[in-house]
């Protein structure tokens, strides 16, 4: 009898096997498209030239980094801007225009790994390192000089981050104790949650096996880099930061655990703006009214909390 069935085991397995392979190489090269706008093609629209330039550096595994920076006032404060999956550096150039305009701040802001045209790092590990590579977006700040050979960063550090970006902001705060200020878009429970997320979004099916493969494919996929720290422990963790949490209605997919975050934060100093009409999810379809409508709040917090 165990006979009969054992190429049927087999089949089922290998069926698993290569499943699990196909969502995690789907998953780990999120979607890309050429920029919706880049300072160049900004500054032909708005007519000033937007002084913000392309920079690369180096991520603490060796691996390629790259952003656009605009520079602020001398010894100023900065904050960095980290998109969500599937989207990219484009989607934040006109928050981080006003955020530098208004509040003289520098600001940064990455293509996240596996994210962009033509990314130096062909591949997201969906949360598990991309907290590190925002740490060293920072170690980078910290290197920059102004033209008098001056140090051009010598304030707090603050972090604005959607879904994949808001993880990476929490994870890279609870490592650097100079991030003083947290705006957290659409916040994922953990990676796992992500993860399941995007491959019901790869697959177009949901069922509970499928996730689980995408799961196990992405930890074997990192080598022993993956972890999936739930984002309560990393607020829990976290001393002295100021944050402000956004979120959607129901429909959006991180309302319930955006909302949940708000209460694992030590110090109880959050902010929790909800039923939002405008997330950092859709910015790129928002018109010029609802645009400002959010991004104001963002800009006032952090003019407020870094000083």
């Amino acid at each position: 009898m165990g006979r009969v069935f054992l190429p049927f085991v087999l089949i089922v397995l290998v069926a698993m096997a290569a499943t699990m392979v196909w969502i995690a190489y789907g998953i780990t090269r999120p979607p890309r498209a050429p920029y919706l706008v880049t300072p160049q093609t900004f500054s032909q629209v708005t007519g000033p030239a937007l002084n913000a330039t392309d920079v690369t550096w180096n991520n603490h595994d060796g691996t390629k980094a790259r952003g656009w920076v605009i520079r602020g006032a001398e010894g100023a404060p900065a904050v960095i801007l980290l998109h969500r999956y599937g989207a990219d550096r484009s989607w934040l150039l006109n928050l981080a225009a006003k955020l530098n305009e208004t509040t003289n701040f520098t600001v940064l802001w990455p293509d996240l790994r596996g994210h962009g045209e033509n990314p130096p790092v062909n591949t997201s590990l969906l949360g598990a390192v991309e907290g590190d590579d925002a740490t060293a977006a920072i170690d980078y700040l910290h290197t920059l000089k102004t033209p008098l050979g001056k140090t051009q960063v010598a304030g707090p550090i603050g972090l604005y981050g959607v879904e994949l970006g808001a993880y990476a902001a929490l994870d890279a705060a609870r490592r650097y104790p100079e991030v003083r200020a947290l705006v957290l878009d659409s916040t994922p429970g953990s990676p796992d949650d992500l993860i399941s997320a995007v491959t019901i979004r790869h697959t177009s099916m949901n069922n509970s096996l499928l996730p689980r493969l995408g799961s196990w494919g992405v930890r074997l996929y990192s080598l022993g880099k993956y972890h999936n720290i739930p984002s309560c422990d990393l607020a829990g963790s976290l001393k002295d930061v100021k944050v402000v949490l956004l979120t959607g209605d129901e429909r959006d997919p991180w309302h319930e655990s955006t909302l949940a975050l708000g209460k694992c934060f030590a110090n109880g100093a959050v902010e929790v703006r909800k039923d939002l009409a405008l997330t950092g999810y859709n910015l790129p379809t928002s018109t010029g009214e609802q645009e400002e409508a959010y991004d104001r709040p963002v800009i006032d917090f952090f003019d407020k909390a870094l000083r």
